[in-house]
């Protein structure tokens, strides 16, 4: 029994003890072998003859050794962890088709005016334009007279004249005794006659069927000139004409045959187109 016994504590100290061997062959004190492989076959077949023995002499069957395969894990070295990136640049497929013009979007609001720029140099001065059309001037002008008296009647008498001085354009009918306005403006008219001694003078200056001005002299023993003249704005078919006005009074204007009493004149003095 003493035998066995001591067998069995020298058995426990080899198994105890660390190997010269596998201390060698390790740089790493802590490490142990994971595979049985990795131990020297001498020291695997010495420890399996041990273990038989004293299996032997104790008169049990001989078990299976456990030899341990792996590392614990808090031996083990994890395994790093790797996130793909993926770089999009080189997955860019060709440019596609221009798409169809958008509605237009609302009006933004108005911002603040900025401030005034510099001013900036001079330019070059330009070429001559082409010459315009030639500057339209526009006339209308007339003076008629009469040398024959004309006495007052029981109706409206319009004054004839059978003496024509100037007639520019045949703007005056001498048929008439009226003035047709074919350029509307402003025009200037005046008329002269002579009285009659012991006798009225009574004539209007007319503008179509309207009297504008008159021109009176009262019954005298003497017989003088007399005058009216008037401005008026005419439109384009406007008559202008001078007319004794009837027998309810008597009156009349003096001329003879051989010197002109009475005159009658108009002219333009601005076109109503111009500025």
């Amino acid at each position: 029994m003493e035998g066995l016994w001591v067998l069995r504590v020298l058995l426990l100290s080899c198994l105890l003890l660390p190997n010269p061997v596998l201390s060698q062959t390790s740089p790493n004190p802590d490490r142990h072998p994971a595979d049985p492989e990795e131990v020297p076959p001498k020291h695997q077949e010495a420890r399996a003859t041990q273990e038989q023995d004293s299996d032997a002499q104790e008169g049990v069957p001989p078990q299976p050794h456990c030899v341990r395969c792996c590392e614990p894990p808090e031996h083990r070295f994890p395994y790093p962890q790797y996130q793909p990136q993926i770089n999009m640049t080189i997955l860019k497929g060709e440019k596609g088709e221009r798409g169809e013009r958008g509605m237009q979007g609302k009006f933004g609001k108005t911002g603040v005016a900025g401030s005034r720029g510099h001013t900036g140099p001079k330019g070059q001065k330009g070429s001559a334009g082409a010459p315009g059309e030639r500057c339209k001037s526009h006339y209308a002008a007339f003076s008629v007279g009469r040398k024959k008296p004309l006495h007052s009647n029981d109706y409206y008498q319009p004054l004839i004249f059978d003496t024509e001085f100037v007639n520019l354009y045949e703007h005056f009918n001498m048929f008439t005794g009226k003035f047709y306005c074919y350029i509307p403006g402003i025009y200037y008219f005046s008329l002269n006659v002579h009285t009659w001694n012991q006798k009225e003078t009574y004539l209007h200056i007319m503008r179509n069927g309207a009297e504008v001005v008159i021109l009176y002299a009262q019954v005298s023993d003497r017989s003088i000139m007399q005058s009216q003249s008037v401005m008026l704005e005419l439109s384009e078919q406007d008559e202008v004409w001078v007319r004794l006005y009837k027998g309810e009074r008597e009156n009349a204007v003096f001329s003879d045959e051989y010197d002109t009493y009475i005159t009658f004149s108009g002219h333009l003095i601005k076109y109503s187109g111009d500025p």
